[in-house]
């Protein structure tokens, strides 16, 4: 229903525009030929908001005379999608296709009813490509890499921090599958195609503000828990990680804790949050690697960071999630982290309690690894 009422508004919307522009423009249509005076943004009151290019996707008025038998309209080498209550004489609204052309000559095709051709000079304005994220920001270096976006147009280059290029593996609408080269370093990343070049606001293996690391271990729990490839976990990614295998009763303690600790145990990490993000926590994002090798389906995984000391019911990151035994890289917003504590966090020089717990309600069949958490800017 909502689909139906959207459709509607938008169908009645563009008629009020193509109204607008019939009204204000003097029909001309006497059967003579057919010829485009310019091209405009769909507001009538923009008079001076002339085109002589648009984006992919963009609704665009066509004005001009004797327009009425317009049966296609092709940008580039791309078929518009007519609809015959959007044209008059004088007036053709369009929306530019989204499908990106083969073959570019940057100009407007109009085909008549009657074969009759008319060619107009305007170029559709191709995205550059958007770079969102990545599945696991961190990637040894032969592995493929999953970047998200959008706008990801073959020929396309992935480029790295430390200027190596990676072999690119598959290029969908929305998704990259690039090979890690030697050589990539901790950083942005690049992705370049014939429309433009975009750099990542994410760093690849960000190494900025770890508080909880296998490298090296510290704080009150899971010293037990650090484990390599030797022991049968997952594959490293960067150095040791935590790994919890075990049977979880719901509200149970015992040995829930995964990681972490009060300051005064944890000495090279627990001042690595920065000031910044205690202050103005919107600004900032927890992120770390999971792995479940089982999906992580019930209880709750309490991540305390950031405070003087523990607080056994916030922040819970709750199920379910499974990485079906792949490293992917989880994003929080610090400020929800924050906003559900019961003391909220101030600064502290001398270091934050931070802690990784398992203890809520059902039972679970854990299996999951954990790696690098940091706080991090939104924006590099």
């Amino acid at each position: 229903m909502k689909t139906t009422t959207n459709a509607l508004l938008m169908s009645i919307m563009a008629i009020a525009v193509i109204s607008s522009f019939s009204s204000c423009t003097k029909d001309k249509s006497s059967g003579g030929e057919p010829r485009i005076t310019y091209v405009r943004v769909t507001n009538p009151v923009s008079s001076d908001s002339l085109l002589v290019g648009a984006a992919q996707g963009q609704l665009i008025a066509i004005v001009g005379e004797n327009l009425q038998d317009a049966v296609q309209i092709w940008f580039n080498d791309q078929r518009a999608v007519l609809t015959p209550a959007y044209i008059t004489s004088t007036t053709i609204l369009v929306s530019v296709p989204t499908k990106i052309p083969t073959e570019i000559n940057n100009k407007l095709r109009i085909i008549f009813a009657n074969g009759k051709v008319l060619e107009h000079n305007f170029q559709v304005q191709i995205s550059k490509p958007t770079v969102s994220g990545m599945v696991s920001e961190y990637v040894n270096a032969g592995d493929v890499a999953i970047i998200t976006g959008n706008y990801f147009y073959a020929p396309l280059t992935v480029t790295f921090t430390g200027g190596v290029t990676g072999e690119i593996v598959s290029i969908k609408d929305q998704e990259i599958q690039v090979r890690v080269p030697a050589g990539a370093l901790p950083g942005p990343i690049k992705v370049k195609t014939n429309f433009g070049e975009t750099e990542s606001e994410f760093l690849f293996r960000d190494n900025r503000n770890i508080f909880i690391s296998g490298d090296p271990h510290e704080g009150w729990w899971g010293n037990y828990l650090v484990t390599t490839p030797a022991a049968g976990g997952p594959a490293k990614i960067s150095g040791n990680y935590y790994r919890f295998k075990k049977q979880v009763a719901a509200w149970v303690w015992d040995s829930p804790e995964v990681a972490g600790g009060p300051a005064n145990s944890m000495p090279n990490h627990a001042t690595k949050i920065p000031d910044a993000a205690i202050i103005k926590p919107e600004d900032y994002l927890l992120k770390f690697e999971v792995n479940t090798i089982k999906p992580y389906s019930s209880n709750r995984i309490v991540l305390n960071l950031g405070l003087a000391s523990e607080d056994n019911n916030n922040y819970a990151w709750n199920p379910p999630y499974d990485s079906k035994g792949q490293w992917n890289t989880v994003i929080i917003p610090f400020k929800d982290i924050v906003q559900s504590y019961a003391v909220r966090p101030v600064v502290n020089p001398n270091g934050y309690w931070s802690r990784i717990l398992i203890f809520g309600p059902g039972a679970l069949d854990a299996d999951i690894s954990f790696d690098n958490f940091r706080v991090v800017p939104k924006l590099k």
